[in-house]
Formats: C-alpha cells, sequence, structure tokens
C-alpha cells in the first residue's frame, strides 16, 4: 500500500473515518495531518459506534502506530477524554504519538470564536466553536502554545503572561493566569507519555519501508486556501496539508484517495450550488443521518456534484475516489448529477475562483433512473443493479478518476472493492 493519503472531496463528512478503519488493516500506522476537535470521524463496529476527533481512527485496530502531527490544534482536554472513554471500552492506546510541535487550543480561543462570530452577524461562517480557527491565529502570529511547552512551568508560564495580556487589551478578557496553568500543566503530564518528534518518527517508519496512511478532516471546499472562502475551515485538508502537517516531503507520498459521498452535503454556512429543498433534501437528511457528529447540527444536503469532483481531483491529485452512501440513494424515483455551472449566459465546467459566482450560480443537471432497489444488502460489485453501475460510471466519467471503493452501509465491512 505504501505511502497513501486520505482527503475528503467535497465539503468534509464525507465517511473518511469508516475508510480508514477499513484502510488501516493494511498500514502499519495512521497519520492524522491537520484540523483539530471541530472535526469527527464516525465508525461503526457490531454496532457499536466510536467517533473520534482527534485520534487517528485506526486506533482501534491493535498493533498500529496511532500519530497526531504538528499540523493538528489539539484540545488536551478533549484528547484526555477520548482516550480514558476508549481505554474504559477495551481498547487499547499504547500506540498512540502526539507531535511536541503541535499548537494547543485553549480556553480562550472558544471564547474569541464565540465573540468573533456574534460580531459577524448575518455574515456568520458557521463554526463549531470548538476554537480551532483562533488557535491556528495565534499558530500563525506566532504567540501559540504547543505541546511541548505543557511541559515546562517557565515556558508555558511567559506564553500565558503575554497572551493573557493581549487577550486583555484586545478582547476586554480578563482571565486567571494561575488556574489555566496549573490546569495545562496537569494536562501536560498526562500527556507526556505519548508526546514525540512525530516527523522523525514517521521518517523512520517509511526508511524501513513500513507502509503509512493519512487522514485529514473536513474536506477540499473547506481548505483555507482553495475551498469557498471565507466559509472554510483555518487549515488545508488537501493532500498538500500533508507534507506541512506531518513534516515530510511530497516525494514521499505514493497514492492520493478521495473520499465522496454520492451525493453532497455541507454543514454551516456558506455556497451549496446543488442543494436540495423540500422533500428530497428530508429525505436524503434522515436516510443518511445527516447530522454532524461533532456538533449535532443537521447537514445540507444536495445532488452529486461533478464540477465539485473535478476540483477535488486537480487540486489533490486524486489517483481513485471512494464513494460511500450510494444505499441512501436507493428510493429515488429519479436522481440528478451537476454535470457544469450556468452563470449569466456562460456554461462553466470548472469550479469558480470568485464567490460572487458561487453565490449565484446555478447547477446544471443531468438525470438519470433510479434503480429502486436495496443496495445494502449486495456483497459484490457484479451484483449492484445495472442502473447504479450507471450512476457510478457517470461519476467516475465526470471526475476522470476510477471509483475503488464503495460503500453501501454503515457497519465496517459494508464496503466493496470494485473492478
Amino acid at each position: 500500500m505504501s505511502n497513501t493519503v486520505i482527503v475528503g472531496a467535497q465539503w468534509g463528512d464525507e465517511g473518511k473515518g469508516k475508510i480508514i478503519d477499513f484502510l488501516a488493516k493494511k498500514v502499519d500506522a495512521v497519520v492524522r495531518f491537520q484540523g483539530g476537535s471541530n472535526a469527527g470521524h464516525t465508525v461503526v463496529v457490531n454496532n457499536e459506534k466510536f467517533i473520534f476527533h482527534l485520534i487517528p481512527s485506526g486506533i482501534l485496530h491493535p498493533g498500529k502506530k496511532c500519530i497526531i502531527g504538528n499540523g493538528v490544534v489539539v484540545d488536551p482536554k478533549v484528547l484526555i477524554a477520548e482516550i480514558e472513554d476508549l481505554k474504559s471500552r477495551g481498547i487499547k492506546v499504547d500506540d498512540l504519538y502526539l507531535s511536541s510541535q503541535a499548537h494547543i487550543v485553549m480556553p480562550y480561543h472558544m471564547e474569541i470564536e464565540r465573540l468573533e462570530e456574534e460580531q459577524r452577524g448575518e455574515g456568520k461562517i458557521g463554526t463549531t466553536k470548538r476554537g480551532i480557527g483562533p488557535a491556528y491565529t495565534d499558530k500563525i502570529a506566532r504567540r501559540g502554545i504547543r505541546v511541548a511547552d505543557l511541559l515546562e512551568r517557565e515556558t508555558l508560564t511567559q506564553k500565558l503572561k503575554i497572551n493573557l495580556e493581549f487577550l486583555k487589551n484586545f478582547y476586554g478578557l480578563n482571565l486567571p493566569l494561575k488556574n489555566a496553568l496549573e490546569e495545562y500543566l496537569q494536562y501536560g503530564r498526562k500527556l507526556k507519555r505519548y508526546i514525540t518528534d512525530t516527523s522523525m518518527l514517521v521518517y523512520e517508519l517509511m526508511r524501513e519501508g513500513k507502509n503509512v496512511l493519512f487522514e485529514g478532516a473536513q474536506g477540499t471546499l473547506l481548505d483555507v486556501d482553495h475551498g469557498t472562502y471565507p466559509y472554510v475551515t483555518s487549515s488545508n485538508p488537501t493532500a498538500g496539508g500533508v507534507c506541512t502537517g506531518v513534516g515530510i516531503g511530497p516525494t514521499r507520498i505514493d497514492k492520493v484517495l478521495g473520499v465522496a459521498k454520492a451525493y453532497v452535503t455541507r454543514v454551516g454556512e456558506g455556497p451549496f450550488p446543488t442543494e436540495i429543498k423540500g422533500e428530497i433534501g428530508e429525505i436524503l437528511k434522515n436516510r443518511g443521518k445527516e447530522y454532524g457528529s461533532t456538533t449535532g447540527r443537521p447537514r445540507r444536503c444536495g445532488w452529486f456534484d461533478g464540477v465539485v469532483l473535478r476540483y477535488a481531483v486537480r487540486i489533490n491529485g486524486l489517483d481513485e475516489l471512494i464513494l460511500t452512501k450510494l444505499d441512501v440513494l436507493d428510493t429515488l424515483d429519479k436522481i440528478k448529477i451537476c454535470v457544469a455551472y450556468k452563470y449569466k449566459h456562460q456554461v462553466i465546467r470548472e469550479f469558480p475562483s470568485q464567490p460572487r459566482i458561487w453565490q449565484e450560480c446555478e447547477p446544471i443537471y443531468e438525470e438519470m433512473e433510479g434503480w429502486k432497489e436495496d443496495t445494502s444488502k449486495v456483497t459484490r460489485s457484479k451484483d449492484l443493479p445495472w442502473k447504479a453501475k450507471k450512476y457510478l460510471k457517470k461519476i467516475e466519467d465526470e471526475g476522470g478518476v476510477p471509483i475503488h471503493l464503495l460503500s453501501v452501509g454503515p457497519q465496517r465491512g459494508d464496503l466493496l472493492v470494485l473492478d
């Protein structure tokens, strides 16, 4: 399998957790390269649901090294809670590794995010209010607190003094130093056994010829550089984020796989050209159980967008596609797929870079017959309804990449390898 990257090819929530869990059987290590606890990967094993916010999904497979890279912003309280929850359910976390260079999400980051969202009013981003954006802001502004700082009282004291003074002067927030200092030093003590130079760890694994799987959170259209800015996350969930988020060179990546739903969803605000209002949208939401694993917010649902897929293929250099939730479409008489956008008198086949076009464009659809059969019981790709195969072929044609894996249900084993 070599060194493989898994990215979301839409607006996130594509089902990456399940795919990572499936592929983890074939690798030696799973590495998370960006994002924070604002994202959630869900895996269902024997009807038991596991939701991961920071720990890589591969933790459910004994003996796999699970690595949190420097590009992740870590809420230590959330991470420790995840560790304890896994232990209570009989899952070992002995092979968990945390980058000493990853930045820390502090309580004041959540307060800043809440204040900023209130100030935006109708122009709000629709964030999870988990403090992720402000944590990345501090990182770029060079006032961030890193994991290694939790192990050094003097360093943490100095950084907290500077930051709390800034918060008082800029935001009017008056927060006590002592409480935060002692709380986060305690987190450091609890996490100390996991903290290491993860860039060196990954390098050594690669040098030994081990197989490494890199997982991101969110999706391509939420990338801070290449997504529907400003309605994006604050990091790079595209394949390019792997190199800086882990500390490896681009020549070490062998394959990039994109995960997409058989339709499209989006959480929060922002443009969504193929969004479906009304009955069909409700059917997709209810059949697909489209509620955020982190916030519980209902997801907006829409038809599959070929323009978005082509963009994801180009930005990430996708080699293959993994399609999830095909079974959600089983009951529909007609299924639409967006092949282009219409903007004023123009037909646009590539994803536009200007925000005004996102807001004003209309999707151009091709309508296909629904298969009206239960695909959730299919165990071999050749037994799929021929109309479903036709739909999959259309998606491949629109994206220009083959579909390698197909998910037809929520369980770990509900996956088909396509010829």
